[in-house]
């Protein structure tokens, strides 16, 4: 099931792209970034409500809280990134670098999280890097 909701993410995010770079022209790219985020706040809430998530909030732990906040910290400067690039550069070019996310993911995951690094994802990263700048050439 995981690998249904990653690939609809892919899709999502794709025309998130694309629906962006239309719709940026002419806005500054931080209140793009801050509009976005209000429709993303207001969804994941409803959807909360909606599937009554609500009830586990008192039940996060303080540990789950600081790297919750740290994790949204990093969401917003990674989405004010993307926005400035994508309002500057061409949405073909911006969105292949975004995604170097995916080598810089594998490599955090083997060093803070001490998952398997084995050399079919060693593989793949280069692949991946590689693919990245001819996309970007």
């Amino acid at each position: 099931m995981w690998f249904a909701f990653a690939l609809l993410s892919s899709v999502f995010a794709a025309f998130t792209s694309i629906l962006a770079k239309m719709g940026i022209e002419g806005v500054n790219s931080n209140l793009a970034t801050a509009i976005r985020t209000v429709v993303v706040v207001l969804m994941a809430w409803l959807i909360v409500f909606l599937t009554g998530a609500q009830t586990g909030l008192s039940e996060i732990s303080r540990k789950s809280w600081i790297f919750l906040i740290l994790s949204g910290i990093a969401t917003g400067l990674s989405w004010i990134c993307y926005y400035k690039a994508l309002q500057i550069g061409e949405a073909s070019k911006v969105v292949p670098v975004d995604k170097l996310s995916i080598v810089l993911t594998v490599i955090l995951a083997f060093l803070i999280l001490h998952e398997q690094f084995t050399m079919k994802k060693l593989i793949g990263i280069l692949l991946i890097t590689a693919g990245t700048f001819v996309m970007i050439l």
